[in-house]
């Protein structure tokens, strides 16, 4: 009972971890009317959240090593329910930004390492195995129960609700920290904090370029010209792809950094030559891959439900029931079927699924929901990603030695949440862009539409334009005084540039599971549970 207890309180600290955002997610419109905040602001909010884990996981890992990663597990979980304590209480954006997106964020790092590490101290052979397929699958729990946890408790009560609890759930886990056992000796080495800092603004400003190529773009104008009695608009380089390009340059740099920290003897953030590892390489970037689509889907459906069918928090997590059911029924079976079938095949499945799911997915976009359709799409993608999702711990971590364990953990972890900020950055960042250049071709093209409106509109679009429900839309037509049949068209032409802008953001999701596939190919052949 003891040895199945540690898995248990594991489990429970990963449940919290995922299910912070995904109840953010389903609850985008509430937040955003409590705060007074736009869309936009929160998805920056949610993107900074699993910017900061995935930027310095791997240094959680490295304090897991050097203090020992029982006792900074135990440190984690104090910093995470006082950043879920703020959160709770977080009366502006700009709290809800500190408490969420930095406190509980850097809990997070020093919590999620340690699971990753102390499930491999505690388990091993078939045992660890099946650990880590339950650890997978109680991610792809949290990340299912959070739209109907947090869709429910938003209507019923308030989602600050949501954040309170998580405190108390991680002073329970508390008190139960002593049955985890830690058998590795802590390993007083200096802290790598070059290293530290190189790969933090390298994954940051990539990340950051992403979340803003929305709004900014790639080219953007920079004013018209008259020439020759025309009208023309000239475009310039915004500061994007820019941004991209000196974070590759800083990551490269870590890389030469940390070969430098070797070469004098001292312990780096991490190993490069452990990069060299195939099956852990193909892990992290398959794990990459998976936490993208997740993370972009998990913020593009709830937009489409809550600004185009105006449902609430509670209806929003209902429709969404399917996905959550079928990706619990997945990732709880997969345990069985890891020890006779190996991660390649399951994965391959898996993303099968999630590409069926998705397509059918951008089939049901309408401005009234096609519902069989809508859930057998949301029960197929569900269903695949909860293969997925049980599969690729046991990859990564089976992939290496003891005393790489902590640095691994930190790896996992980079790649999952610096996965999700990349697909929640660009899936809404091509949102935004859609909208913006779909809404403005379709007003400058309209004959009924005035020149002094169409001006307006123009100008109006230039940097991005928010994501906006139909009532928001009526209200702006007031206090602009258009006149009712011209914002009648104004609304028609911004709904269905944002129903295209969806469809274009769950595609690109298609896209990134067939790079998936690609990936999934080199993964090993053998049952996860001889790995």
């Amino acid at each position: 009972m003891k040895r199945w207890g540690v898995l248990a309180i594991l489990c429970a600290a990963q449940f919290i971890m995922v299910l912070d955002t995904t109840v953010m997610n389903v609850s985008v419109s509430q937040v955003v009317a409590d705060l007074d905040t736009t869309l936009t602001q929160l998805q920056l909010a949610i993107t900074l959240y699993t910017l900061v884990m995935g930027s310095f996981i791997m240094l959680g890992g490295r304090l897991g090593d050097t203090f020992g990663r029982r006792r900074v597990f135990g440190i984690g979980l104090l910093v995470y329910g006082l950043g879920s304590l703020i959160t709770a209480f977080s009366p502006n954006i700009g709290v809800l930004l500190f408490g969420w997106s930095f406190v509980e964020g850097a809990g997070a790092v020093l919590v999620i390492p340690a699971i990753i590490s102390l499930i491999a101290a505690n388990y091993d052979g078939k045992d660890r195995a099946v650990a880590y397929s339950a650890l997978g699958g109680i991610a792809a729990a949290g990340a299912a129960a959070g739209p109907l946890i947090g869709g429910w408790v938003t209507e019923a009560l308030t989602w600050r609700v949501v954040f309170f609890s998580e405190t108390v759930v991680c002073i329970v886990i508390l008190l139960g920290i002593r049955l985890i056992a830690d058998d590795a000796k802590p390993q007083r080495t200096a802290i790598d904090w070059g290293g530290t800092a190189l790969s933090a603004l390298g994954l940051g400003l990539i990340v950051l370029g992403l979340v803003q190529a929305g709004s900014w773009g790639f080219i953007k104008p920079t004013g018209a010209l008259v020439i020759a009695g025309k009208s023309i608009t000239p475009f310039g380089f915004s500061v994007v792809p820019f941004m991209i390009a000196a974070g590759i340059l800083i990551l490269y740099g870590f890389v030469g950094w940390e070969n430098r920290v070797i070469a004098r003897g001292r312990t780096p953030l991490m190993h490069p030559s452990l990069l060299r590892k195939l099956q852990l390489r193909n892990g992290l970037v398959m794990l990459l891959a998976q936490q993208s689509i997740i993370g972009g889907m998990f913020f593009v459906i709830p937009v489409y439900l809550q600004y185009v069918l105006l449902k609430n928090s509670f209806e929003t997590g209902l429709s969404l029931a399917p996905m959550s059911i079928a990706m619990l029924i997945a990732a709880f079976s997969s345990p069985r079927f890891a020890t006779t079938q190996s991660p390649r095949r399951l994965v391959t499945i898996g993303l099968f699924g999630v590409l069926i799911g998705a397509a059918l997915l951008v089939t049901t976009i309408e401005p009234t929901m096609k519902s069989i359709v809508f859930a057998i799409g949301l029960a197929v993608f569900g269903a695949g990603f909860g293969l997925v999702a049980s599969q690729l711990g046991n990859v990564i971590m089976s992939s290496i030695g003891e005393r790489e364990r902590g640095e691994a953990g930190g790896m996992q972890g980079t790649a999952q949440n610096i996965g999700t900020s990349v697909g929640i950055a660009l899936l809404g960042a091509l949102l935004v862009s859609a909208l913006s250049s779909g809404f403005n071709s379709a007003v400058q093209a309209d004959p009924t539409v005035s020149s002094q409106t169409k001006t307006q509109v123009a100008k109006a679009t230039a940097d991005g334009v928010e994501i906006l429900a139909k009532d928001q839309l009526q209200a702006i037509g007031t206090q602009y005084q258009i006149p009712a049949d011209e914002m009648n068209t104004l609304i028609n032409n911004y709904l269905d540039a944002q129903m295209s802008a969806i469809k274009s953001a769950i595609l690109l999701a298609i896209f990134l599971a067939c790079i998936g596939l690609i990936i999934a190919r080199r993964l090993p052949r053998i049952p996860a549970a001889q790995l």
